[in-house]
């Protein structure tokens, strides 16, 4: 079953369900798969392709969510956090701060860098084999830890 099966199958499952918030963020999903192919101009996208997407959704969510709760806006969050929820099913599972650390560390080992000035080395190749395993961020601030 493809992603986008998979997803038109859970939207059924929820309108059946009346489960709304699901439904809202599967619809969310679907629009965000719809637009890509339109602008890539493609009849099927890649796996790969659909979980860059997902995991950009799923960024943009949390980014709401933390703005609408210094706003003491609970509802809003609420509402984002459920949204986000959803679309983490989709997303593989998320590597520890551990994890990720032994992956750099063995990474940083195989480009032979010693110091910050190889960070963009080390930031590509982990980029790279971290895909929709962790954020990019975290990779970042892990690199520069380790290269100072």
């Amino acid at each position: 079953m493809s992603f986008e099966e998979r997803i038109n199958a859970d939207i059924k499952t929820a309108m059946l369900q009346k489960d709304k918030e699901s439904l809202n963020a599967l619809r969310a999903i679907k629009s965000a798969i719809l637009l890509l192919k339109t602008e890539k101009n493609a009849a099927e996208i890649t796996d790969e392709i659909a979980m860059q997407t997902l995991q950009k959704l799923a960024k943009q969510r949390k980014e709401s969510a933390e703005l609408y709760k210094s706003q003491n806006r609970e509802d809003l969050y609420q509402e984002e956090m459920s949204q986000l929820k959803v679309i983490s099913k989709y997303l593989p599972e998320q590597m520890s701060t551990e994890e990720i650390t032994a992956v750099i560390k063995q990474i940083i080992e195989q480009e032979n860098v010693t110091d910050i000035k190889g960070m963009g080395k080390v930031m590509g190749a982990a980029s790279k084999t971290l895909a929709g395993k962790a954020e990019n961020k975290t990779i970042a601030d892990i690199v520069k830890q380790l290269l100072s």
